[in-house]
Formats: C-alpha cells, sequence, structure tokens
C-alpha cells in the first residue's frame, strides 16, 4: 500500500500487479483484459477510428472523461490517434479525478501494458506533485493536451469551458461510487457537448440510462465485455434544453473566419515567447515582434529569476492561478529547457517564515495534505540542512522548484520552425484592414500583418489605441549581483521570504528584489543595492554576514534594474480585447442594476489578445498564460476553471468600473499596490 495523501489515491496491489482501490473497494481495470476493454468500450463504441479518419486538417477533437484512473483510457485514445488522425489535428483530452494516483503508482499500473510503454513514459515525465486544480500536460509535441481536473468532479466540472466532441462516462461503479452519478453530472455534460457528441460507459444500469435520456442523450444496450453482459453508449439527441446564462463578456468571441493560421506576438519577453511557444506547438506561424535586438531584454532579462509560489491556505484566485501555474511551469522546463549552470536548475526553493504570521499561515498550508513532491514543512534545523547553510527560521520546502535563467528560457521557447523573430520593430499602433492586424511604427510603415495579434509588452501594453484602456502600472525592482564567498558557496537552494538569495550561477548569486513606487528609470541604486543586502538578515545571518564587507561598496556593486508590470488585483491580463466604449453603451443597464442578466455579445476586437501584468511572477505565470490565449484562440478548452479564466479576463475592469463607477477607487488600488 502506498502511503497516502488527502490528495491521493490509496490502493492495494492484487495479484499479477492488478491495482486496487480501498477507497472504492474497487479494481481500476481488469489485468487480463483492461486495455481490450478501453478500446472496445470507450473507442469503438464512440467511433473513434471512423471519425477521426475523416477529421479535416487542423481539425480539433475533445474528449471528456469522469474518471482518469491510471490513464488507460487516454493512453488507448492517444495511441489510436496517432495511428488515424490527420498529423496536423489535435486531441485535447479532459479528465477528472478525486484522487489521482502518484507518480510511483501510475508507473507501476501502466507498467502491465508495454506496447503503451512509449506514451507512458511521456506522461510519467510530467505527472507528479498534482495538487488539486487544473493541471494542464502538452504532450507530443504539441499534438495531444491532457487537462486534469484534480477534485470532485461535481466541483471542477461545472467550471469547465470547453465544447466536447466524446464522453468517456468511467469511474467506479454506480454501486461503488453513487457520489459522482448524479442528475447534476448529466445535465452538465448536455451543456459541454457539441452537436452529436458521443457518450460510452461501461455500465448499464436503468439509472444511469434515464438519467443520460433526461439529459437528451439517446443510448442504446450494446454487447459488454467480461462480467458485463451489456454497456451503454449513444449520441446527444440535440434536443434543445435550457441554456443557463454566461455573461456575454467572459464568453467565448464567435470564432472569425480566417485563411491562415498566422498570428502577430508582440513583445519578446517571457509573456510574448509562452504565447508564440503555446501557437507554434499547435501548428500557427507565428511572427514575434521585439523592440530589442535580443529577446528579454527588460524584466525578462534577469540572469536569475525564481519559481516563487506564495499561496494562500485559503485559497482565493489569486492563489490558485499561481499554484496551477507553477505547476505548469515545471512541466514546461523539464519538457524544453535542460538543466545546466546555465539555465535552470531544479535545486528546491526555501520560503522562510519570517513572522509568527507567516509561520501559521505556512502550518495552515502544510496541513492540508499536498503531495510532499510539492511542498512540506521543515524546522529551521530542516532548512539549514537543505540550504547547507545556517537559517534561524523554517519554512515550506518545494522541491521541485528552483531558479531559472529566463533569457535563456525565453531564447528556448522561440527556437521553433514556426516562429519567426523581428527584432528591432517598434510597433507604435495597431490597425485592422481586411481581416488583418496591421503593425505600424512611428513612421507609418507596417511592420508585419496576420488576422491574429496578441499584446505581450507588459505595461507597454496600453500604448496601443485598442489597449490603453487597461490599468496597467510600472513598478522598479533592482536585483544585486553577488560575487560568491567560501560560506556563499555551499548554499544549495533558494531562499526567500521579502526576498532572494539564489545559489551560485557562474559564480555570482542574485539578490533581491527592491520595489520601487516612485522612480521609473532603469539605472542602478546604491540605495536598492543596500536594501537587498538588508533583506539576507532575515533569510540567513550567515549568509548576511559573509557578505558584509559588501555594505561599503554599495555603489560599485554589480546590479540590474528594470519594470515590473502589474494590475490593481495582482492577478495578470490574459484573453481576448473588447471596445471599452461600445463596452460600456452595450451594458450600461449594469450601472443601474447589476443583476441584469444582458445577452448582447461583447464588442470584441476581432482577433485581438493581451498577455501581460504578471508582476513579479513571470516565469510561473507566463507560460501558463500563453496556453490560456492558444485556446482562446484556436477553440480549445480553457486550461483554466472558468472562475479564474475570468479574474483574469481583461473585460474584468471594464465591468467592475461600469457597475462601481470606481474610477477613483482604481487609483486608490494602484496606490496600495505592495511586493506581495
Amino acid at each position: 500500500m502506498t502511503e497516502p495523501t488527502s490528495y491521493s489515491a490509496e490502493l492495494e496491489w492484487l495479484a499479477g500487479g492488478q491495482p486496487f482501490s480501498t477507497q472504492f473497494a474497487d479494481v481500476y481495470f481488469s489485468r487480463d483484459a483492461g486495455l481490450d476493454d478501453a478500446r472496445y468500450i470507450f473507442l469503438q463504441n464512440s467511433q473513434l477510428s471512423e471519425r477521426w479518419a475523416l477529421l479535416a486538417p487542423h481539425a480539433h477533437f475533445c474528449i471528456a472523461e469522469t474518471g482518469f484512473g491510471t490513464g488507460l483510457n487516454f493512453l488507448a485514445a492517444w495511441q489510436l490517434w496517432d495511428q488515424v488522425a490527420p498529423a496536423s489535428a489535435q486531441l485535447h483530452f479532459v479528465s477528472a479525478e478525486k484522487y489521482p494516483l502518484t507518480a510511483q503508482d501510475l508507473h507501476k499500473a501502466l507498467n502491465l501494458w508495454p506496447e503503451l510503454a512509449a506514451l507512458a513514459e511521456q506522461l510519467e515525465a510530467q505527472y507528479s506533485g498534482l495538487a488539486p486544480g487544473w493541471q494542464h500536460f502538452s504532450l507530443a509535441n504539441g499534438r495531444v493536451t491532457l487537462t486534469l481536473l484534480i477534485g470532485d468532479l461535481l466541483d471542477t466540472l461545472p467550471q469547465l469551458d470547453a465544447k466536447v466532441d466524446a464522453w468517456f462516462l468511467d469511474g467506479f461503479a454506480p454501486a461503488k461510487n453513487p457520489h459522482m452519478w448524479q442528475p447534476p453530472l448529466f445535465r452538465r455534460m448536455a451543456e459541454l457537448s457539441k452537436d452529436n457528441a458521443t457518450v460510452a460507459t461501461s455500465t448499464c444500469i436503468d439509472d444511469v440510462r434515464s438519467s443520460l435520456q433526461t439529459a437528451g442523450f439517446s443510448v442504446r444496450k450494446v454487447d459488454g465485455v467480461d462480467d458485463k453482459p451489456a454497456i451503454l453508449c449513444g449520441e446527444r439527441s440535440n434536443q434543445p434544453f435550457a441554456v443557463v446564462w454566461q455573461a456575454p463578456w467572459f464568453a467565448r468571441p464567435a470564432p472569425p473566419a480566417r485563411s491562415e493560421r498566422h498570428a502577430l506576438v508582440i513583445g519578446g519577453g517571457l509573456a510574448g515567447c509562452s504565447t508564440a511557444h503555446a501557437l507554434a506547438r499547435r501548428g500557427w506561424q507565428v511572427t514575434l515582434l521585439e523592440r530589442h535586438a535580443e529577446l528579454a531584454q527588460e524584466a525578462s532579462g534577469n540572469p536569475q529569476g525564481i519559481l516563487y509560489a506564495k499561496l494562500s491556505p485559503h485559497h482565493p484566485p489569486l492563489s490558485r492561478f499561481i499554484q496551477g501555474s507553477y505547476q505548469y511551469s515545471l512541466r514546461l522546463l523539464h519538457r524544453e529547457l535542460p538543466q545546466t549552470e546555465n539555465s535552470w536548475q531544479a535545486c528546491g526553493v526555501l520560503q522562510l517564515a519570517k513572522n509568527h504570521k507567516e509561520a501559521e499561515r505556512q502550518t495552515q498550508l502544510a496541513e492540508q495534505g499536498y503531495p510532499r513532491d510539492f511542498l512540506y514543512a521543515v524546522s529551521a534545523q530542516q532548512a539549514s540542512k537543505l540550504a547547507a547553510v545556517a537559517v534561524e527560521n523554517g519554512g515550506l520546502f518545494f522541491p521541485t522548484a528552483g531558479w531559472v535563467n529566463p533569457p535563456a528560457l525565453c531564447r528556448q521557447l522561440a527556437h521553433h520552425a514556426l516562429i519567426s523573430t523581428k527584432p528591432l520593430v517598434e510597433a507604435e499602433r495597431l490597425e485592422r484592414v481586411d481581416g488583418r492586424w496591421q503593425v505600424i511604427n512611428q513612421q507609418g510603415e507596417i511592420l508585419a500583418s496576420a488576422p491574429v495579434a496578441i499584446i505581450c509588452c507588459a505595461h507597454e501594453s496600453a500604448r496601443f489605441a485598442q489597449s490603453n484602456h487597461l490599468p496597467l502600472k510600472a513598478i522598479r525592482g533592482q536585483i544585486t549581483h553577488l560575487p560568491v564567498t567560501t560560506e556563499s558557496r555551499s548554499l544549495q537552494t533558494v531562499l526567500c521570504a521579502d526576498g532572494y538569495i539564489s545559489p551560485a550561477r557562474q559564480a555570482q548569486h542574485h539578490l533581491g528584489a527592491s520595489f520601487r513606487f516612485d522612480r521609473l528609470d532603469n539605472q542602478v541604486s546604491a540605495e536598492e543595492n543596500l536594501s537587498n543586502l538588508d533583506l539576507l538578515e532575515a533569510l540567513s545571518p550567515q549568509l548576511a554576514n559573509s557578505f558584509a564587507d559588501y555594505r561599503s561598496q554599495a555603489a560599485d556593486l554589480q546590479a540590474r534594474a528594470a519594470l515590473r508590470c502589474t494590475a490593481p488585483d495582482y492577478l495578470p491580463l490574459i484573453g481576448p480585447m473588447a471596445d471599452p466604449a461600445l463596452f460600456v453603451e452595450r451594458y450600461s443597464v449594469l450601472a443601474k442594476d447589476a443583476s441584469q442578466q444582458p445577452i448582447a455579445a461583447a464588442p470584441w476586437h476581432e482577433d485581438l489578445y493581451v498577455n501581460a501584468a504578471h508582476g513579479s511572477r513571470g516565469l510561473i505565470s507566463c507560460p501558463l498564460g500563453g496556453e490560456l490565449v492558444a485556446a482562446w484562440i484556436t477553440g480549445e478548452p480553457l486550461p483554466l476553471p472558468r472562475d479564474l479564466a475570468e479574474a483574469v479576463h481583461p473585460s474584468r475592469f471594464m465591468l467592475r468600473h461600469l457597475i462601481r463607477g470606481d474610477r477613483a477607487d482604481r487609483q486608490k488600488a494602484n496606490n496600495r499596490l505592495s511586493p506581495e
């Protein structure tokens, strides 16, 4: 039996290596015929081979599943997809799982099926530390996407934004898991289904059959397998059903007719390179515009950035967004960037408790049962052992986190056959002409054009007429470069509290970072070097003492200053752009009565998107932000719960201002921005 956490599956292993769930008193699959059963019940009875062979180039197909388990159904579908679907088509597999298997248990279970080994290896390479929430995986060089909804199905499925082509109604049998097989599940399946979406399930009990029929599926019994004399399959019958109102300002824009899959990305930092990479992996041609001679020359240009995930035990939107983004960034790093002294190191991150309040917050987090390969609590003694330098406070340890060289990551993400980088181009304005966005410079010259444009230039994102309403704020930050000392050379992990210090890279530590609201230049400041050195006292007095001599040399220390970009609520802005004047006009009724439910479509700028305001968390939030933009553009399932996608949606501020009339409040919020 594995060591369970509150979020992990509890297993016993039967003779022959068959996994048995002690939580549901049932097996995951037949030891002798599990793979054959998956192929027959779900693939064959969903007519996937025939449907996929007829897909058009660049088509997108979505499968949704109600129990991921060992991933056997997913791997079987992926194998068939490779065999029959067009090479340019995209498969998106969405699966819910309340109790995910540990990485060790997943490997042991899938090891029973050698013919799936090559696919299982790809999955297992990214499968670890599955904390609750949306877990996003990009596989097969972008051809296959997996989104795991970790949590109770009846909580997660209502938050899914997707259009489903085929349902795998799996999970433990109704008699073993009655909580799942409830009317809300079937209603939500109907709401998410495309016309003629299929459903297949290994059960045929009358309650399931009637619930599917009530939800608008036409179902029939077919021959079963093993101990199941019959199973159910069917199609969405296209019967009308009550559609739940969805706020049009957060709804997907109507997909325009595009003659080509080509996008402009303005900005070559982490946000821009992540967005370009996400689209290129989906087969899109991308033109990446950068005003400097090289990528990552502004806030993304620091030599070391930290995978820093400060979470709240109460799980507000910001904390949930950071958590999911952090885990996706780790997957992307392992997939795209080999670990070297120059690129990145998964050396672990110690978040030290700077005071009693912080210690209480960390204790609450540690007691919530996160997987140990995600985070766990450590004492001061344990932290000192992990860091290999003396620290005076305990904290949280993130064992798979570490530091990254952001320019190296940007270069790697942009190094793709479908990405064309254009340096030294200054985008002054955007114009929509004949179904294409044109990027124009100060001289009126067209620098590039494409049907789709994404603005990814931090606080400069507000420079365009279409985006100048965005409440973006620039905040200066400076890091200090410190040569290694005899004592500091031993530092093994990142230390962070109010600031951070990284293990040495190329014989230098990087210490910071300052937060300045009173200046917007990038000139190095001796004062900020001193304040960065002050941060060391809270991290490690031993290290602070080893660098004490540098205090008198503060003016001569090497450093780097740049401008972060943030929004009043600290969340990024990611998604489609609407016209603010038309927005106010179209939804003016909300200013009088916020309970109204207008149905008019939002006044979208056709095929214009933004990915900005990542603050000091760009290493964590930009990669998933790129995936979110790509999902918006291509019509894929969103990689975030709907409420989080709305929390980062650029329309949120227009909506708040319309309802509250709070332009003055926005200024107050800007003035309250803090380093957190």
